[in-house]
């Protein structure tokens, strides 16, 4: 899978990962990068950094409706979405026991955005005979972390992108699924230093831009799994393996963290 000459499409896309994935993606010379994002100020800033490829667009991607109607627009306009990157997140405002209300935004977000994206394109890329779809999830969906909301909505949005590729890969669609560690985003500077080293787990700290880089690098080699850390695979193989072991090691690694 590559970009050049084609229509990309980023959501949540206005900073952090997703506005270094936008940039990359123009840099590699997609045709069209439209950057998707709540804040329509920011999505404007970004499309413009991506020089004559870049377009903007405004989307709450939890909007099953608006998602549809957003990507009927942009075909219409720029031709077939070649990869649509569902990469729109967001953190845990409360404590270890949140409200039901954030379990249903995260739930939204983290997992229906990626459902409501899945319902609209893979119509369109089944008679097409291709089309690629990018998901991001986290470490976090391989392993864990502090925030239960976070880690379990993380590993739905895996589990529906493995079964996207299961289901659509005779189609000819292609489905990644990004997981990175720990990256330089505005999410994790909101975090303190205790959470950000519980979150971290010893994994050296990588920018948006870095990121970027691996991405398309992992498209291109059309994998499932588009990891920014390789030590995370280690620990995957380690939580299979042995899984009440993996627990216990878990459990010391963030009672160091909290005591620090």
């Amino acid at each position: 899978m590559r970009v050049e000459n084609t229509v990309v499409v980023v959501t949540g896309a206005g900073s952090g990962i997703g506005a270094a994935m936008a940039r990359r993606f123009a840099a590699e010379d997609a045709r069209r990068v439209v950057v998707v994002d709540r804040d329509a100020d920011a999505a404007e800033r970004v499309a413009a950094a991506c020089g004559p490829a870049g377009r903007a667009a405004c989307l709450d991607v939890t909007d099953a409706d608006a998602t549809e109607v957003l990507i009927d627009r942009i075909e219409a306009r720029d031709g077939p979405i070649a990869l649509y990157c569902a990469n729109a997140g967001v953190g845990v405002p409360e404590g270890p026991y949140p409200s039901d209300e954030v379990w249903q935004r995260l739930w939204a977000v983290h997992v229906m955005a990626h459902v409501h994206a899945a319902r609209a394109l893979v119509p369109r890329m089944k008679p097409r005979g291709g089309g690629w779809l990018l998901f991001t999830a986290s470490a976090a969906g391989l392993l864990s972390q502090p925030d239960a909301p976070y880690a379990v909505t993380k590993h739905a949005a895996l589990a529906h992108a493995e079964w996207l590729a299961i289901a659509h890969g005779a189609d000819g669609i292609g489905v990644s699924c990004l997981c990175p560690g720990i990256i330089d985003t505005p999410m994790l500077q909101a975090e303190t230093a205790e959470r950000r080293a519980a979150m971290s787990a010893g994994q050296s700290l990588m920018t948006p831009d870095e990121l970027a880089l691996a991405v398309v690098e992992g498209l291109a080699d059309e994998r499932f799994l588009i990891l920014t850390h390789p030590q995370v695979a280690h620990w995957e193989a380690a939580r299979v393996a042995d899984r009440a072991r993996w627990i216990r090691g878990m459990q010391r690694a963030w009672a160091d963290s909290s005591s620090d």
